[in-house]
C-alpha cells in the first residue's frame, strides 16, 4: 500500500488532469444550460490553476477548446479576447522594464539612493525597501528583488565583519595592556563590555604579588570566554538582522507593484476585465487615476510594514537603530562596500541617458494623457468623439524607439578599440533576441485566458445568475463585505497565483457589485491589490522564493512576518477605499455606466 501511494504521489498531476474533468462532468449533463457548461469550464480552470498541474499558460488556452465545443461561443469571438489593448499596455511596460535592466539603470538608481540614506539598521531598511518598491513599480517584482537582495547581503556582510575585527583589536589590546583601565583598546570597548570586564577582573581577587601566574591564567581564561559570547551574540544579531533585511526587500517588492498600472499582473487585469464587463465607464481606470490611489495606499502599507519588521528584528530602540552620532568604523567600511559598487557602474552610458530619457517621457504622458482635472493632451488632439489614443497607444510608441535608437553616441570615423574603422554600426537599445528571452509570454496567454472567462461569463449569462444569487449581500454593509473579500483574496493567493486569483474573482466581484448595486471598483479595486499581499509562504511569490534562499529563514520567520501584515495591507486598501478613493471615484454612489439591466 506505501508503494502505491508512492507512487501516486509521483503521478499526482497527470492524475488531476484525467480525474478533475471526469468527476465534474456530471456539471453540465445534468444541468445542459449555457450557464451550467461555463460554469464547468470556469471550475475546471480554477482547479488546473490552484494545483499547477500543467503550466498557467497552458490552462488559459482551454476556452479556445472549450467554448466552441460546448456552443457557448464561436471559436473567432473567442480568439480575439487573447490580445486586447490592456495586453498592449503590458507589453509596453515590458519592454520598457526589460531595457532599464539591460542596461542596468535600475542598479544605478538603487545604489545611489542607498548612498544617500546611509548604513545604521533602520535607515538602511527604510533605504532598502524604498528602494525596492521604487524599482517595482517599474521594473517586475521578481528583478528587483533579485537586484537588491546580494547588495543587501554584501552591505550587512561588511558591517558584521567590521564589527568583528573592531571587537578582535580591543580585546588583544586590553591583553597587552594587563587590563589597564587607562589603555586605549579598553577605552575603545563597548560600555556593557568595560563593565563586564570590570566584574570579571574584580571578581579575581587575590594577592598579585604571591599569586601572578594564577592571576594571568584566570584572566586569559576570562578573557577567550568573554569574546567567544561576544562573536555568538554578534552573529545572532547579524542572523536576524539579515532576516529582517531579506523580508524587507521581497514585501516592499510586492507592495511597490501595487502602485502602478503596469507594476504587477493584477493591475492591468483589473483594467481588461473592467473595460471588458462595463464598456461604457468612460476610462475610469488609467495610469493616472490608479497612480492617484495606489500610490498613497502603498507609502502607507510601506511605512506600516517598516515598522512590523522594525519591532520583530531590530526592537524599538530607535536611537540605537538610527545610531544617532558619528559613523563608526564599520559603518564607514560598509559604506564604502556600497561607494565601491557604484563605482564600478562607470559614467552613466549614452545608452542609459537614452533609456533614462524614454522611461521619463512615458511617465509623463502617461500622467498627462487624461489627468482627470484638467482635459489631457489626447483629448485635446485626439479623443474628442472616442477614445482613440489609450495608455497602451503611448506605451508602445515610447517602447518602440528603444529599437530605432543606437546604444551609443554615432560619430564619423568611429574606430573600434585596435584603431581599424568599425564596419558596422552600433546596436539598438533593445534587439528582439533580447526581448525574446527577457519577455513573459505566459502572462499574455494568462491574460487573455481572464479576458475569455469573462466574456464566456456574459455570454453564457452565468454572470447575470451569479448576481441574482448574490443579492442577499445587499443586506451586508458594503465596508464588511469589501474586508472580508478582501481577506479571503489574500489568503487564496498564498497558495495560488495573484495573476489566476484575479483572472477567477474578478467577473464575479463585477456581477456581485451589479446586482446589489454597489459601485463595481468598492469591491474590485481592494481585492485586486489584496492579491499582490502573498506575505506568509516562500512559495506564494518569486521574490518569497528568493528571500527564502538567501536570508537562512525559515517558514515559521515568514509565516510570523506575514501573518500580521496581510491584516495591515487589508486594512490600509480599506482605509484607502472608504476615504481618498471614494473621493476619487464617487465609490458612494452606484454609477449609471455599472447598471447591466438587459440580457446579453
Amino acid at each position: 500500500m506505501a508503494g502505491f501511494f508512492t507512487w501516486f504521489w509521483r503521478y499526482r498531476n497527470y492524475a488531476v488532469i484525467v480525474l478533475t474533468p471526469l468527476l465534474l462532468l456530471p456539471l453540465p449533463l445534468v444541468i445542459p444550460t449555457s450557464e451550467a457548461k461555463c460554469g464547468y469550464v470556469i471550475i475546471l480552470m480554477a482547479l488546473y490553476w490552484c494545483t499547477e498541474c500543467i503550466p498557467l499558460a497552458a490552462t488559459a488556452l482551454l476556452p479556445v477548446i472549450l467554448f466552441p465545443m460546448m456552443k457557448i461561443m464561436e471559436s473567432d469571438e473567442v480568439c480575439i479576447q487573447y490580445l486586447k489593448d490592456s495586453n498592449m499596455l503590458f507589453i509596453g511596460g515590458l519592454l520598457v522594464a526589460i531595457a532599464v535592466e539591460h542596461w542596468n539603470l535600475h542598479k544605478r538608481i538603487a545604489l545611489q539612493v542607498l548612498l544617500f540614506v546611509g548604513v545604521k539598521p533602520s535607515l538602511l531598511m527604510i533605504g532598502f525597501m524604498g528602494t525596492t518598491a521604487f524599482l517595482s513599480m517599474w521594473i517586475s517584482n521578481t528583478a528587483s528583488t533579485a537586484m537588491m537582495l546580494p547588495i543587501a547581503n554584501a552591505v550587512l556582510q561588511q558591517l558584521s565583519d567590521s564589527e568583528a575585527n573592531a571587537e578582535e583589536r580591543a580585546y588583544y589590546e586590553l591583553q597587552a595592556a594587563g587590563h589597564g583601565v587607562d589603555n586605549q583598546g579598553f577605552e575603545m570597548m563597548d560600555a556593557n563590555v568595560r563593565k563586564e570586564v570590570e566584574q570579571k577582573d574584580s571578581s579575581v581577587n587575590m594577592d598579585r604579588d604571591n599569586m601572578a601566574g594564577t592571576h594571568n591564567d584566570i584572566s586569559k581564561a576570562t578573557g577567550s570566554e568573554m569574546a567567544e559570547q561576544r562573536r555568538i551574540k554578534r552573529e545572532q544579531k547579524y542572523m536576524k538582522l539579515t532576516k529582517g533585511m531579506s523580508l524587507c526587500v521581497c514585501y516592499a517588492a510586492s507592495i511597490g507593484g501595487t502602485a502602478t498600472l503596469t507594476g504587477t499582473t493584477p493591475n492591468v487585469i483589473l483594467k481588461g476585465q473592467i473595460d471588458k464587463l462595463f464598456p461604457e465607464n468612460g476610462g475610469i481606470i488609467n495610469f493616472a487615476s490608479w497612480f492617484g490611489f495606489a500610490f498613497p495606499n502603498m507609502i502607507l502599507m510601506l511605512v506600516l510594514a517598516w515598522l512590523w519588521l522594525q519591532f520583530m528584528f531590530l526592537g524599538l530602540n530607535f536611537k540605537k537603530s538610527f545610531g544617532c552620532g558619528g559613523k563608526s568604523a564599520g559603518d564607514k567600511e560598509a559604506y564604502q562596500v556600497i561607494k565601491e559598487e557604484y563605482k564600478t557602474l562607470g559614467k552613466m552610458s549614452f545608452a542609459e541617458a537614452c533609456v533614462l530619457v524614454i522611461f521619463t517621457l512615458l511617465v509623463l504622458l502617461w500622467f498627462t494623457r487624461e489627468p482627470g482635472f484638467i482635459p489631457g493632451w489626447a483629448t485635446v488632439l485626439f479623443n474628442q468623439k472616442k477614445s482613440f489614443v489609450t495608455d497602451g497607444t503611448v506605451a508602445i510608441l515610447m517602447s518602440a524607439l528603444f529599437f530605432c535608437i543606437p546604444s551609443k553616441f554615432p560619430r564619423s570615423g568611429r574606430t573600434s578599440e585596435d584603431g581599424v574603422p568599425a564596419e558596422s554600426a552600433p546596436p539598438p537599445l533593445l534587439t528582439w533576441e533580447i526581448v525574446h528571452e527577457k519577455m513573459p509570454w505566459n502572462i499574455l496567454l494568462l491574460l487573455g485566458g481572464g479576458f475569455a472567462l469573462a466574456h464566456g461569463s456574459e455570454v453564457s449569462g452565468l454572470s447575470k445568475w451569479l448576481g441574482e444569487s448574490l443579492i442577499p449581500l445587499q443586506s451586508i454593509p458594503p465596508f464588511a463585505i469589501s474586508i472580508l473579500l478582501c481577506l479571503m483574496v489574500a489568503m487564496f493567493t498564498e497558495c495560488s497565483s495573484n495573476t489566476a486569483t484575479t483572472t477567477l474573482f474578478l467577473p464575479i466581484l463585477g456581477a456581485m457589485a451589479t446586482a446589489i448595486k454597489i459601485h463595481p471598483l468598492y469591491v474590485m479595486f481592494p481585492c485586486t491589490i489584496a492579491a499582490s499581499l502573498a506575505f506568509m509562504l516562500p512559495v506564494a511569490t518569486p521574490p518569497n522564493a528568493i528571500a527564502f534562499s538567501y536570508g537562512n529563514l525559515k517558514v515559521m520567520d515568514m509565516a510570523k512576518a506575514g501573518f500580521i501584515l496581510n491584516f495591515v495591507g487589508v486594512l490600509t486598501i480599506n482605509i484607502g477605499i472608504n476615504t481618498w478613493g471614494v473621493a476619487m471615484f464617487d465609490l458612494d454612489t452606484f454609477p449609471s455606466w455599472a447598471n447591466v439591466t438587459k440580457n446579453p
